[in-house]
C-alpha cells in the first residue's frame, strides 16, 4: 500500500526548503535531506550548512545549491531568502543543540516554517520562548522525533487509544547504544565532541541525545502525561562532562508506573530502542531494530505478531506505509513520514485550510515537554535521586 503523503506529487510543486547545518562531516543533515526528498514534497534550494563560511559554501556546492543561495551564516540566509520572490518556505535546522533556538527564532520571525531536529533547545526558558513565538507567528513548527513516524508505532498508538490494552498500568522504554564506551570525544570525532560538550549539548548528554527519544515515544504511544520522576544520571567514562547512562523511575498521571533506561555505554547495543506497554487487558512490545513487527498479547491468549502492511494493520499504520508487507521499512522512511506530514501541514497553512486530523506531528510543545523532562531528571539526580514533579 502506498500512503497519500508518500505518493509522487504530480499536481503540486515542491516546497522550497533551506537547511541550516548539515554540511561536510555531519551525519544528521544527510538523513534529513534524504527524508525530505523521499516522498517528493520538498526541494532543497538554499543553505547555511556550516558555522565555517568557507565550509558552508563548499558543502552547498557539493549538493548543487546555487552559489547565490549558499550562505555563510543563518542570519544572512534568513534576511536574503525572505526578500526573494522564490525564497524558501521552510527551513530544516540540523545543527548542534545550542544553535536550535537562535536559528528557529530568526526564521520564525522572517515568516518561514521550521522543521527542527531534537531536542528543541538547551534550556526550558528558550523552549518556552519558542512556544510563544510559534503561537505569535502562526507558522508550522515540526520537531523531528522520527520514531513517531514508524507505521507500527502508529499502530500501537491507535490500539491503545481504542482500548485494546484497557487501562495502562506499566510503561517501560529503553534506548541502548555503546558507541561512547570509550572517550571518543578526545579523538576529535565530531559527533562525539559536541554531544559531550555542555556548551553545545546542554545540561544533558545521553538523556538529551537519546533519552528524550525514548521519553517522547512513550508519551506518543500511550497518550499518558508524566507526573513525576526519580532519576540517576551517571558518567562512566573518566573525564566526560555529561552523563552517558540514565536510569529513571516514572509516575504517570492516572496511576501508571514506568521505567526508562538510556545508555551510550551499554556494550553490545547498537540502536536498541524498545517500548513495552502493559494494561488491564493486554500488552504491546516493539523494538526499533525490528521496526516492522509489533507483538500484542491479549490477556489469557497467545501472543500475536502484527506486521507492517500485514493482516490486522489499522488505518493509522497503513497511511504511513509505503511498500508491501515483508519489505523492510525503517529509519529513513520514519524520518520521511515526519517530512511528509510537515508538508501537509505547511500546504494546509498556506491554503488557509484545516489540517486533516489524521496528520500527526511532533510539535514545539512536545519539544518543551522534552526539555522539562531533561531538567527534572538532572535535578533529581543532582539531589541524590529524589522524586521531582513535572510542572
Amino acid at each position: 500500500m502506498v500512503i497519500e503523503a508518500g505518493s509522487e506529487q504530480t499536481d503540486q510543486r515542491r516546497i522550497r526548503l533551506g537547511m541550516v547545518g548539515g554540511g561536510q562531516g555531519a551525519f544528521i543533515g544527510a538523513v534529513h535531506r534524504i527524508a525530505a526528498r523521499l516522498d517528493n514534497h520538498f526541494e532543497l534550494v538554499a543553505g547555511a550548512l556550516s558555522s565555517d563560511p568557507v565550509r558552508a559554501k563548499a558543502s552547498a556546492a557539493e549538493l548543487g545549491i546555487a552559489a547565490d543561495r549558499a550562505y555563510g551564516t543563518f542570519e544572512e540566509m534568513a534576511a536574503a531568502e525572505v526578500a526573494r520572490a522564490d525564497g524558501i518556505e521552510a527551513v530544516a535546522i540540523v545543527t548542534p543543540n545550542h544553535m536550535h533556538a537562535p536559528v528557529a527564532r530568526a526564521f520564525l520571525k522572517a515568516g518561514i516554517h521550521v522543521i527542527c531536529d531534537k531536542p528543541l533547545t538547551t534550556t526550558v526558558a528558550e523552549a518556552e520562548e519558542l512556544v510563544e513565538l510559534v503561537k505569535t507567528t502562526g507558522k508550522v513548527f515540526v520537531l523531528t522525533h522520527n520514531y513517531t513516524g514508524y507505521p507500527m508505532i502508529r499502530q500501537a498508538r491507535a490500539m491503545i487509544a481504542r482500548g485494546d490494552l484497557g487501562d495502562i498500568r506499566l510503561v517501560r522504554a529503553e534506548y541502548l547504544q555503546d558507541w561512547l564506551t570509550e572517550p571518543l570525544e578526545a579523538t576529535g570525532q565530531k559527533q562525539a565532541e559536541w554531544r559531550t560538550d555542555p556548551s553545545r549539548s546542554g545540561v544533558g548528554g545521553c538523556i538529551g541525545d537519546i533519552g528524550t527519544h525514548a521519553y517522547n515515544l512513550a508519551c506518543f504511544v500511550t497518550g499518558l502525561e508524566l507526573d513525576a520522576l526519580l532519576a540517576q544520571l551517571s558518567t562512566f567514562v573518566d573525564g566526560r562532562r555529561l552523563d552517558d547512562d540514565v536510569q529513571i523511575l516514572l509516575k504517570w498521571k492516572g496511576g501508571a508506573k514506568g521505567m526508562l533506561w538510556a545508555s551510550q555505554v551499554a556494550v553490545g547495543n547498537e540502536n536498541g530502542l524498545t517500548l513495552r506497554v502493559y494494561g488491564t487487558k493486554g500488552g504491546l512490545e516493539w523494538a526499533q531494530e525490528n521496526p516492522n513487527q509489533l507483538w500484542f498479547t491479549p490477556y489469557g491468549q497467545p501472543k500475536q505478531l502484527l506486521t507492517r502492511g500485514g493482516a490486522g494493520a489499522l488505518t493509522d499504520a497503513s497511511r504511513v506505509t509505503r511498500i508491501p508487507s515483508g519489505h523492510p521499512e525503517g529509519y529513513l522512511e520514519g524520518f520521511a513520514t515526519i517530512y511528509a506530514e510537515a508538508a501537509q501541514a505547511i500546504r494546509a497553512k498556506q491554503a488557509g485550510k484545516t489540517l486533516d486530523p489524521a496528520v500527526i506531528l511532533p510539535t514545539v510543545e512536545d519539544g518543551l515537554a522534552g526539555l522539562k523532562f531533561i531538567d527534572a531528571a538532572v535535578s533529581s539526580s543532582a539531589n541524590h535521586g529524589t522524586w521531582v514533579r513535572i510542572t
